[in-house]
């Protein structure tokens, strides 16, 4: 059941992620300086394999967070929530806050990328402690 877990929480960080984006594209490309075609588009488009690599990278964080949970004792949804934020805040926003920083990249991309690690990884801590 552990596995079906991970696989639901990942899945639910990754469709999260698409509406997160999808709501804050134009400020995120606007941020990120991705360079955008006469549509608005990013230049190159986006392939198949970056959305399944983004999956295989959401299963690794949400299997992490299985058995981080695991070794905590966390088991129920509002511990599983919490933790989750938790993760998204204080461990992955700080990392993406670093490397922009040192990339010279606008706060407002930290703002945006460290917001949907926060949100993502509650949503996948809610699902971990559902199974």
């Amino acid at each position: 059941m552990e596995f079906l877990s991970v696989i639901a929480a990942a899945a639910a960080a990754f469709v999260l992620g698409a509406v997160y984006y999808g709501a804050l594209a134009k400020p995120w490309v606007e941020a990120s300086g991705v360079e955008c075609d006469e549509t608005g588009k990013p230049k190159g488009g986006q392939s198949p394999m970056i959305f399944a690599m983004a999956f295989v990278l959401q299963l690794i964080v949400a299997g992490m967070m299985r058995h981080v949970f695991s070794l905590s004792g966390i088991e129920t949804l509002g511990a599983g929530l919490i933790g989750g934020a938790g993760i998204g805040l204080f461990f992955i926003s700080p990392w993406i806050a670093l490397n922009n920083m040192y990339g010279m990249r606008p706060v407002k991309l930290t703002l945006i990328d460290g917001g949907y690690a926060t949100l993502a990884c509650a949503a996948a801590g809610l699902v971990l402690t559902l199974f």
